[in-house]
């Protein structure tokens, strides 16, 4: 017991003098988890937002595919995200492998069809309202998914959130294609993970406080987010 409240103490310290290998993980850590959820809200709210606006053949086909992806296990994403940028792979040439880029590719890829399945309900459900009018002024396609995006702002900030909480936990595909290597690739899952192992409990708690704090921050935002939305709406 007291070596455990002895590892909090000094995790404590760690964190509040700013020690350097602390900050330079989560540093990491956040540069790769915002750059993914940026990638993943241009094409996945989008692309959401077509496929619940938009009539085309194999819409419904694409709604389920959507929300199948939406569940798609970590390591495999990661898996072929190696594949893809291993040597012998096609992209393999770009020698993006063990980079914090790889990692931001992998995060990217499992998270677009989160973002695009819950854009997609979003949007449908706000096209219950909109359609009609949308219909009378003749809005092409662009000016629909476009009108309906802005008008669903609240509830898509929401959705990129959300993604972000699963970007900043996510541990499977980064540690396949980043390889947790140290000063280069070493976020702050992974080094919860590793630091474990090593017994270095001090900085894994200090590490876990912090995404802890950082989950919080996201829930609490989200909420705020939704009423704001429900105010909006009524």
């Amino acid at each position: 017991m007291h070596d455990v409240s002895e590892a909090f103490s000094t995790a404590l310290h760690l964190i509040t003098s700013l020690d350097a290998d602390l900050l330079e993980i989560v540093g990491l850590s956040l540069r790769v988890s915002l750059t993914a959820v940026l990638l993943a809200a241009l094409v996945g709210l989008p692309l959401g937002a077509a496929v619940a606006a938009l009539r085309f053949p194999g819409k419904r086909a694409a709604a389920v595919a959507l929300n199948a992806l939406m569940g798609l296990p970590p390591v495999v994403v990661g898996l072929i995200v190696y594949l893809m940028l291993s040597r012998s792979g096609p992209l393999g040439v770009l020698g993006l492998l063990f980079t914090p880029a790889a990692m931001v590719i992998a995060q990217a890829v499992l998270l677009t069809p989160l973002v695009a399945a819950l854009a997609r309900q979003t949007v449908e459900d706000l096209l219950v309202d909109y359609d009609d009018t949308l219909r009378v002024f003749g809005a092409g396609a662009l000016h629909t998914v476009g009108t309906l995006l802005a008008e669903a702002r609240f509830s898509l900030a929401t959705t990129v959130l959300a993604a972000f909480g699963r970007a900043a936990a996510e541990v499977g595909a980064v540690m396949i294609v980043g390889g947790n290597i140290e000063h280069v690739t070493r976020v702050m899952t992974t080094a919860i993970a590793l630091e474990t192992s090593k017994g270095n409990l001090p900085l894994a708690l200090g590490l876990g406080v912090i995404l802890m704090a950082l989950s919080l921050a996201v829930n609490a935002t989200v909420t705020t987010l939704r009423h704001a939305a429900d105010r909006a709406r009524g």
